[in-house]
Order: C-alpha cells, then sequence, then structure tokens
C-alpha cells in the first residue's frame, strides 16, 4: 500500500500543478487507474503525498511534481559559454534565460564553440544526478571531422583509447558519412570530462571541426533553433529523472 503522508499535498492536486491537467481530470485519471505512486496503483482520491520524493507516473510515465520547478533546454549557439555571466564579457548563458523568472543552473557544460543541447533548471537535486558521471546519463553528439575515417572506427571507439588522463569508451559511434577531407560521426557516450568528443577525436588524428549534442539522456534536440529555449514538460523532466535515478 502506499504510503499516505499527513501533511502531504492530495495526489490530484500534484498532478494538476505538474501539467497533467484539471483538478477534476487528474481525479479521474485516479480512478480509472491510470496512475501509479512509488510503483503502486492509486484509485482513491484521499491519498496525499510528497512531492518532492514521490515517484508518480501517469499511463507508465513519470511526472515532475516538484511545485516551482523549471527545467529550459536551450540550443547553445556557437560562441557561448556555459556560465551564467563571463568576466571576460563574452555571450554567456543569462542572456537565454532572462526572463524565466527563477534562478537557474545549468547541467554540466558545453565548450563555446560547441553547440545543441544544454539544460538548465531550478531542481538542484536533478542538476545534480544528471550531470555527475556515476549515473550514467548518455550523451549522443555529431562531430563533423577531418579526413576520411577508417572502417573499424567504430569498433575501436567502443573497445576504448587511453587520454593522457585516461581510458575512454564510446557507449555506440555510427559513421553517418565519410569521403574526401572529412567525415560525419555520430557518438553516444556518458563521460563527463572537459572537452572529452574533441580530445578523443584528436587522438585518433581526425580533429574535430564541428560539434553538437544533439541528445542528452531521453530529451532530443529536434527542430529547436540556435539561441532559443523551450520548457521540458512534467514527462520530459520526469523521464529525465529516471535516467538520473531519481
Amino acid at each position: 500500500m502506499v504510503e499516505h503522508i499527513e501533511d502531504g499535498v492530495r495526489l490530484q492536486k500534484v498532478l494538476a500543478s505538474a501539467g497533467v491537467g484539471s483538478r477534476r481530470h487528474c481525479e479521474d485519471l485516479i480512478a480509472a487507474g491510470r496512475i501509479t505512486v512509488n510503483g503502486e496503483k492509486v484509485t482513491g482520491q484521499g491519498l496525499r503525498v510528497d512531492p518532492s520524493t514521490a515517484a508518480i507516473t501517469v499511463d507508465g510515465k513519470r511526472v515532475h511534481a516538484v511545485e516551482g520547478a523549471l527545467t529550459l533546454m536551450l540550443n547553445k549557439p556557437k560562441g557561448v559559454v556555459s556560465t551564467m555571466s563571463d568576466p571576460q564579457g563574452r555571450p554567456s548563458l543569462d542572456r537565454y534565460v532572462a526572463d524565466a523568472g527563477v534562478r537557474l543552473f545549468h547541467v554540466g557544460r558545453l565548450d563555446a564553440d560547441t553547440t545543441g543541447i544544454l539544460l538548465l533548471t531550478n531542481d538542484g537535486a536533478l542538476a545534480q544526478h544528471l550531470a555527475h558521471p556515476s549515473h550514467g546519463v548518455p550523451k549522443t553528439y555529431v562531430a563533423k571531422v577531418s579526413g576520411r575515417v577508417p572502417k573499424g572506427l567504430s569498433e575501436a571507439l567502443r573497445a576504448g583509447i587511453t587520454l593522457e588522463d585516461g581510458r575512454i569508451s564510446v557507449d555506440s559511434c555510427r559513421v553517418l558519412a565519410s569521403g574526401g577531407d572529412v567525415s560525419v560521426i555520430e557518438v553516444v557516450l556518458h563521460e563527463g570530462r572537459n572537452r572529452i568528443v574533441r580530445r578523443m577525436f584528436e587522438a585518433i588524428g581526425h580533429p574535430v571541426i564541428e560539434l553538437s549534442r544533439t541528445k542528452f539522456g531521453p530529451i532530443t534536440l529536434g527542430g529547436l533553433a540556435p539561441g532559443r529555449t523551450r520548457v521540458l514538460d512534467s514527462h520530459e523532466v520526469g523521464a529525465l529523472l529516471d535516467e538520473a535515478g531519481l
């Protein structure tokens, strides 16, 4: 049986606050048996939960139930540094979240020359778990590199290579195009070391010309234009929570 938290928040209110629907609609979802809390189905209307710790799903999809939490995806343009302000006056992240209304933290970093997905959130626990390499959240990158890569590249990178700060291996590698003076490679890895993708390709003799992060865990860049942000919905954040083991 799901634990009832006497001083908690009614489940239907938590669901409504998470953007699932009106409170009446959420009551209907509960009555239909489409809601689980901590892995157990809930059909009664009186349950109170702690939104900060309860794992709540709707039709099997996790929802983010922390009131006031905000998580954004930014398609970081080239030349922008991954800090909220920069003493050297370089373009930084503050200009993209100035209207958020809350203080946001960036989840990890992308170097100034790398474009693509950067997550920003005011949920400290989520940020910490997503950024920490021990939780193994995969990130997908597409790299345009110099030269025609050998046929055995994918196997070699999955087996691992040695850099100055230790071994690195990718979860998967796919050659999207190779010919002439450049190749385009998609790699998936969960490492978070500084400039790891660039250093990896440099070490095997194919320096990176352009690099973009196209996926962070279950979140895909899609058609989001450079310099634009999008608020992640409760199911997307819920998928990140699952990925991070929260």
